[in-house]
Parts: structure tokens; C-alpha cells; sequence
């Protein structure tokens, strides 16, 4: 039998429209050293009839299903402790792998890096609109020793949000301490840059995967995420300089106020969220802006910030996505993102 060099393993919830497709995706170029490891977090739609069917054809996928959910975290843990790979990808349950996606890493294994991060296209959720062509803007793959990890947090903290794009030696993994970070959501994060650091790292430049972007269990706690737990987490490592960690994130982005405007605009941020997240123990000055910020018009926040976005919308064109998508935007905005891209050049 030959040696497993590879478990993709994915952790899923409430997927069972989306799981069959990215399975697709994957067995169509799978290798005779790799297995898919796939975690079921009690997921109460028909996620387990539609694996029972993968399952009877294809013996390469090992299907756990919990009793209970444990979260992503934990769940993700859990696969890659049933993988038997030298290396884990974490995968996730509705994203899709591009064809000849396997053969590079299996070919990047044989570096024998600590860590393997791969790039990744954006689509819109019906995959029928491209919104990034590469997520980190690189055209040649990059290595990172031991004495650069800096500069590796620096360049890829913020993509490392998304697990779908981590290939990690098991060996490290298992060795780390994961159970801190149950209940970040970012538990491979709380992996990677935990002390001591990892030795070696990659990043592979194409883009192996499309992510479906707008599609992620937790977008309705956008603004939690984003706002308080992500920089909690990244704020949390001892190993990086506040300047890098300043790059990555701002250490209390819930201060600003263009950003609160955002989140009002795109529908994540209203009254309900200032009454839970800021108290009154918060300065009476920052109170009197998120407040106000809370109950402004959303749908005249949402015009303001399609019309700024749309200036930038070369860089931007994922905010620009969530902003046309949120529940307060209306078809005249829809109409002026289109009018300004088209001058603009942009497609």
C-alpha cells in the first residue's frame, strides 16, 4: 500500500447543497496517496444522505459524524486527527478545487516545508462573477524561512483567515496546542503563529482553489468577527512586533468610525450590535459616534459607500460585492456601481 502523503480534510455543517460539488472537484484529480477525511458536525439537513452516496462509491473518503456539534474548531481537530497524511489540507465544505490543484502540493510536499499556503480565486457565491482573480497578489511562489516569519505574518495573517488554504504537516499540527483556540474560529491561525514559531513556510502563487465568496456559516456575525474576536486572536500572539500586528488588523478597529460606517452600509452593524458591544463603560464621545452611527439611515449609508467603493473598485471589488448584496441596497445603486466601473474600464 503505498504511504499517504496527503488527508483533505474537511469539516462541514449544513452543506449538503454545496459538499457534492466540492467533492467533485477533488475526486476528479485524486491520487493514489491522498484521502479525504471529512468531519460531519451533526449537521441537521440531508448532509448525511448525500455523503452516504460518496461514501458507497468512493472508499477514499472517511466520513465521521458527530452526535453533537462541537464548532469548526473543534471539528476540524477532529479530521485532522482520523487523517493518516503526512500533510492536512484544510478544505472547506462549499469552496471548489481548481483542476491540477492536488499535483501541486504533492509536488510542494516534497519541499518539506512545515506549512503550505495556497492561493486562491474569488467568486461570487453561484461562482458566476469573478471578484479576485488571485486573493494574495503574488506571481511566483515564495518561501519563508525561520528568520522571516515576520514578514510572513505581515504578508499573509490576513489571507490565513481562510482555512481552505493552509496544507500543514501533521506531525506539526498534532504537536501544537489547538484547544486554546476553540471557539476563535481561527483555530489553524492560533496554530500557525503560536510560539515557537514554524521553521519553514510556502506559498504556492496559483490560485488552486475558487472560493465562494459570501457563503460562510458566520456571516451573519460579521461584525463580531471581524470587529472583536479576529483581533483578539491576532493581537494575542507574543511571537510579532505591534507594527506588524498593526498592519495585519487594528487592535480595536470598533473604534473607527469609517469602519462602523461600513458595517451599517453592508447591514452588519445596527442598533442591536452597539447595544451589545459597547456599554457603558465605553468614553461617553465613542459611545455618542457608534450610536449614531447605529441608527443612521442604512440605505443612505449604503449609497454613500457604493459611490465611494465604486471609485475604488479595482481594489475593492469584494466590499463593493458586499455592499450591492447587503439587504439595504436598492437598484439605482446597483446602477451607479455599474455606470462608474464602466467608465472606469473595469469590467
Amino acid at each position: 500500500m503505498e504511504t499517504l502523503k496527503l488527508s483533505i480534510c474537511i469539516a462541514t455543517y449544513k452543506r449538503g447543497a454545496f459538499i457534492g460539488k466540492t467533492l467533485d472537484s477533488i475526486l476528479n484529480q485524486l491520487a493514489p496517496s491522498v484521502e479525504i477525511i471529512i468531519v460531519d458536525g451533526a449537521s441537521p439537513d440531508n448532509t448525511q444522505e448525500v455523503m452516504a452516496e460518496y461514501v458507497s462509491k468512493h472508499p477514499e473518503i472517511h466520513y465521521y459524524r458527530e452526535h453533537e456539534n462541537s464548532g469548526v474548531d473543534g471539528d476540524f481537530d477532529k479530521a485532522v486527527g482520523y487523517a493518516h497524511g503526512d500533510y492536512c489540507w484544510l478544505m472547506t465544505d462549499d469552496d471548489l478545487l481548481r483542476p491540477g490543484a492536488i499535483q501541486r502540493v504533492l509536488t510542494a510536499i516534497n519541499e518539506n516545508c512545515d506549512l503550505i499556503v495556497v492561493n486562491s480565486e474569488v467568486k461570487s457565491v453561484d461562482l458566476s462573477e469573478t471578484l479576485e482573480e488571485r486573493k494574495l497578489k503574488i506571481f511566483s511562489d515564495v518561501r519563508y524561512g525561520s528568520h522571516e516569519q515576520e514578514k510572513f505574518f505581515i504578508d499573509t495573517a490576513n489571507y490565513l483567515s481562510f482555512i481552505g488554504c493552509v496544507v500543514v504537516k501533521r506531525a506539526a499540527w498534532i504537536s501544537r496546542d489547538r484547544t486554546s483556540y476553540y471557539g476563535t474560529l481561527f483555530i489553524h491561525v492560533g496554530v500557525i503563529f503560536q510560539s515557537p514559531l514554524l521553521r519553514n513556510t510556502m506559498v504556492i502563487s496559483d490560485p488552486l482553489m475558487v472560493i465562494r465568496y459570501g457563503n460562510a456559516m458566520w456571516t451573519p456575525r460579521g461584525f463580531e468577527i471581524w470587529m472583536f474576536k479576529w483581533p483578539k486572536l491576532i493581537w494575542s500572539f507574543p511571537g510579532f512586533s505591534d507594527r506588524a500586528k498593526q498592519t495585519v488588523c487594528h487592535f480595536e478597529p470598533w473604534r473607527r468610525a469609517k469602519t462602523l460606517f461600513l458595517y451599517r452600509a453592508m447591514g452588519s452593524y445596527t442598533f442591536a450590535e452597539f447595544h451589545r458591544f459597547y456599554p457603558e463603560k465605553n468614553r461617553k464621545i465613542e459611545r455618542i459616534m457608534a450610536h449614531a452611527i447605529s441608527i443612521f439611515p442604512a440605505k443612505l449609508a449604503n449609497f454613500i459607500m457604493v459611490f465611494y467603493v465604486s471609485l475604488r473598485a479595482q481594489n475593492l471589488r469584494v466590499t463593493l460585492y458586499d455592499l450591492l448584496h447587503s439587504p439595504h441596497s436598492m437598484a439605482i445603486n446597483r446602477l451607479m456601481a455599474s455606470i462608474i466601473m464602466r467608465i472606469k474600464g473595469i469590467s
